[in-house]
């Protein structure tokens, strides 16, 4: 029985998180949705269709009047629809208040004015396009405000719309269309929760995405600590896209606060901190045509270099003669090495999170005093250096052996985001604060790639993590004159063109790789590859290992094709109630996991010596060494499944919707599976002391790679229960593949399969 003293500080945390679920809770359900009538002159207004391109844009008065869109090459589906006799536009003057902390950013919002009884007086076609124009008002205002919506070809399956006002006092707008009770709503970028939002409110604004999210009782300790818990929906990249189960897809192309409300099982509604909507309605037979014509807007991420999928990304920290121990550990099992990860490169500082980095760019020849002579060894070898960096600056003073403070660099000229007193924004991080670079100042900019080129590259890295970038404060002040509300989520797309810019104009750009975490709608046209940011060392679905299940699926919807975890999770916390400290079970499942992603890294967390490392015994060295070859042996369908990214934007990991639309079974799987390509269907073991795994095949044939037992599912899916040993994930491959031939023979030389 424990100790009385115990049961209290059990009880008091899990008490405390009740009420703020119950208040959390009850906020959401006052947030309601913002509707009224339509109105119109059914003798001015017949029905009626209009060409737009390719697509055919729909006025029907019958039922209180009704807009739809359909597309010329399937002419009865429907691609985009209003509610019969309800408003689809509203506005509102809004004032939102906003309180933030190291990156996390919590925003409500109270409408003072609402104007959502739409009236629409007259429908015009123009080039390419048709309009609808008319007012809206309110029952309790006097007043109507002008609104117009242009719906115009855009692609042959790109349709574009645009919500402006005639008033810009009014600076909300809402549009609400419909959506079939049974229809699952799958993608807005990196979500870490659920891989279907049908029923939840989703704001969507780049932030931390927090520790815990939600598991007890580490959220509520961070959140008393420093506000840092986060929620269900909060996330590094959260992006406004999607695609329904019924094959329909939208995107917004602006970069203001957004909310998709998706609770009401008949209809969708967007609200948008801004007086004008813009985005796109998709036409595609298939999800892989949808994610084609998205990623044809928003950008492709080009294939990665060879150098980087033939082995372990190995991440570590300790200076030069740990990098040779360890070295030698892994070579004498004959581990399969491309890069070493050393982010302690610019040295380390004690901090109550654990050991962090000196946010100053430059290598710091005490932690690594033969730097020069390590590079030479590895390059011999054929293993490349990877480093750490990030758009911050921290004053170096009170580091002793540093030879540029950069950040005081930045403040002489002006290079550091502003607060409203017209002095650096110094951000909060956890004993420390430190700059941001402003990326709408050009001279700024170019002065933080040269920094790269000189400081990064200039030290023999062929590859960075370039870390952070969703922190850009809400009230600051840029160099520009946007807002920073506008902005924050344009940051992070500015922030991968600046790395992209600074190894491209070297000229050799399509060997280096840097990773990042933050991003937003275009930012895979930048980053040469993503990451999906601090997990907890944990097994749950808040914000452990099943969520980067989830933020690989999620993600590949909207372009982010060639993306990855940190192998064994990052977050580790010590506490009187409960340690969150990486066990070797954990570690050893993790590795297994990304040996079936595009890329296989290891990560020491910020506690590294409460965690099981890769290196604490030689078993786990040995596993690491075995799902390394494994990660190794389908590097050549790697390579040919990149060339889908840059060509299609279709990603590497997979959601078994991709290729089985139709089958609504696959709609319920999250973290449970996911696909590499066509070829494999992999369903990785997520909790503790299980040696079993219950897989979904749908139709077809399926072979069990461990095994060899073929699973005929010929007419309909099935589910199967097989045994996964540790060392034996669940892995499927379709019988026939070619591809799967080419495992198996490299498996089979690597030793790893001895069927």
């Amino acid at each position: 029985m424990l100790p009385e003293g115990c049961l209290v500080l059990i009880c008091i945390p899990a008490f405390l998180a009740l009420v703020l679920a119950i208040r959390q809770g009850l906020k959401q359900y006052a947030m309601r949705q913002v509707g009224g009538r339509l109105s119109f002159d059914a003798d001015a207004l017949p029905t009626a269709s209009y060409s737009v391109g390719d697509f055919v844009v729909t006025w029907d008065p019958a039922r209180g009047g009704q807009l739809t869109i359909s597309h010329h090459w399937q002419p009865d589906k429907v691609l985009w629809a209003s509610l019969p006799g309800k408003s689809f536009l509203a506005t509102a003057q809004g004032v939102e208040t906003v309180k933030q902390a190291r990156g996390n950013f919590f925003i409500s919002d109270r409408l003072q004015a609402i104007y959502a009884e739409q009236t629409i007086t007259s429908i015009v076609t123009g080039v390419r396009a048709v309009t609808v124009a008319g007012t809206l008002s309110s029952s309790r205002r006097r007043g109507n405000v002008d609104y117009s919506l242009t719906f115009s070809d855009e692609w042959t399956n790109r349709l574009s719309f645009d919500f402006t006002l005639g008033n810009n006092q009014h600076n909300r707008t809402f549009l609400t269309y419909a959506s079939e009770q049974d229809e699952r709503f799958f993608g807005f970028g990196e979500q870490f929760s659920c891989f279907d939002l049908k029923g939840k409110r989703l704001p969507l604004f780049v932030m931390e995405q927090g520790v815990g999210r939600g598991a007890q009782p580490i959220t509520l300790g961070a959140n008393l600590a420093a506000q840092a818990g986060g929620a269900w929906h909060t996330t590094y990249a959260g992006v406004p896209h999607y695609i329904t189960s019924k094959l329909r897809s939208l995107f917004l192309k602006t970069y203001q606060y957004a909310v998709f409300d998706l609770r009401h099982a008949d209809r969708v509604q967007i609200q948008l901190f801004s007086p004008q909507m813009s985005g796109c309605i998709l036409f595609g037979t298939s999800p892989s045509q949808l994610i084609e014509a998205y990623t044809l807007y928003a950008g492709r991420m080009r294939p990665l270099p060879d150098w980087i999928l033939e082995g372990a990304v190995v991440g570590m920290q300790g200076g030069t003669e740990k990098v040779r121990q360890i070295l030698a550990q892994l070579q004498a099992i004959d581990t399969p090495i491309t890069a070493f990860w050393l982010q302690d490169w610019v040295g380390q500082r004690a901090t109550s999170f654990g050991q962090q980095l000196w946010w100053n760019w430059e290598l710091d020849r005490e932690q690594y005093p033969e730097w020069g002579a390590l590079l030479a060894e590895l390059d011999e070898q054929k293993i490349k250096i990877m480093t750490y960096i990030n758009c911050f600056l921290v004053d170096a003073s009170e580091k002793p052996n540093h030879q540029r403070n950069l950040s005081q660099e930045a403040k002489a000229g002006d290079y550091l985001v502003q607060n409203q007193a017209g002095e650096p924004y110094l951000v909060e991080n956890t004993d420390f604060s430190a700059g941001m670079i402003d990326l709408t100042n050009p001279v700024a900019y170019e002065w933080m790639k040269g920094v790269i080129q000189e400081q990064v590259v200039g030290a023999g890295a062929w590859g960075w993590m370039a870390d952070y970038g969703e922190g850009l404060p809400y009230d600051a002040v840029l160099f520009s004159g946007e807002a920073a509300s506008t902005y924050h989520n344009r940051y992070p797309e500015a922030w991968a063109q600046l790395n992209r810019e600074a190894i491209d104009e070297l000229g050799i750009g399509d060997q280096f790789v840097f990773f990042t975490r933050s991003a937003y709608r275009e930012s895979p046209a930048f980053s040469t590859l993503f990451w999906l940011g601090d997990q907890l060392v944990s097994w749950d679905h808040y914000d452990g290992i099943k969520t980067a299940v989830i933020g690989l699926l999620s993600s590949g919807l909207s372009g982010f094709g060639l993306n990855h975890s940190d192998i064994g999770g990052y977050t580790a916390n010590t506490n009187l109630i409960r340690n969150y400290h990486r066990s070797k079970e954990l570690l050893l499942r993790w590795m297994e996991l990304n040996a079936f992603t595009t890329i296989y890294r290891t990560h020491e967390g910020n506690l590294p010596d409460v965690n099981h490392q890769f290196y604490s015994d030689q078993e786990t060295m040995n596993h690491f060494c075995r799902f390394a070859r494994v990660y190794q042996a389908w590097a050549f369908y790697r390579k040919q499944l990149m060339e889908e990214v840059s060509g299609s934007g279709l990603p590497v990991v997979r959601h078994p919707f991709i290729h089985f639309p139709s089958d609504p079974n696959v709609f319920d799987l999250s973290y449970q599976q996911f696909m590499i390509g066509e070829e494999f269907m992999i369903a990785p073991v997520l909790d503790p002391g299980t040696d079993q795994v219950r897989i979904y095949l749908p139709a077809g044939r399926w072979v069990h790679l461990w095994s060899g037992e073929t699973y005929a599912t010929v007419e309909k899916g099935r589910w199967v229960s097989v045994a996964a040993p540790i060392g034996q994930p669940g892995v499927f491959y379709k019988e026939g593949s070619e591809i799967a031939g080419q495992f198996i023979t490299n498996l089979r030389r690597a030793g790893v399969l001895e069927r």
